[in-house]
């Protein structure tokens, strides 16, 4: 898999649980969202989203996360912006049954939060004559910052704040 997603091998995916069942599939998701066409990474991205993303959050949640926030940091990546916005929707998401999930899926959210202002402040790179690519994922990383900057939630509650858990 190269550099990119090379520690996903280090998950037990075959031991943790997504939305419909064993979260072993992941990885090859995550595959198909890094290096797949155009049809083939918005369906893995809408699929992982109904797996892990929607409420409730998931134990896979928390170990996708750090594999999402790559795929964002990864220019070749064709649907940045969709990947941001998915760990936007995971940063409000939870899971009232088992507030530990909640709690470690949005640690790991703001974990990245360095990243989202990176992407947030990348310069404008406009291809000749046609939009700035860059421009959905700065847009959808600013959002991101700001939701990571105000999020507070029951599961959450009583954690530093999300500059300080990065520090």
């Amino acid at each position: 898999m190269g550099t990119v997603l090379g520690a996903m091998r280090n998950v037990r995916w075959h031991e943790l649980q997504h939305a419909y069942g064993s979260a072993s599939q992941v990885p090859g998701v995550l595959s198909r969202i890094a290096w797949g066409d155009a049809p083939t990474s918005d369906e893995a991205l809408s699929d992982l989203e109904r797996w892990i993303g929607t409420p409730p959050v998931f134990d896979s949640t928390a170990a996708t996360v750090p594999f999402l926030w790559e795929l964002a940091a990864t220019d070749t990546v064709r649907d940045r912006a969709g990947v941001l916005d998915l760990l936007a929707t995971i940063l409000a998401a939870g899971n009232t049954e088992h507030p530990a999930w909640t709690r470690a899926a949005h640690d790991a959210v703001a974990t990245g939060r360095a990243t989202a202002a990176r992407l947030a402040a990348a310069p404008a790179t406009p291809e000749a004559g046609g939009p700035d690519p860059a421009r959905t994922v700065r847009a959808a990383a600013t959002r991101l910052l700001a939701a990571i900057d105000r999020h507070a939630c029951p599961a959450c509650a009583g954690l530093p704040s999300p500059e300080a858990r990065v520090r």
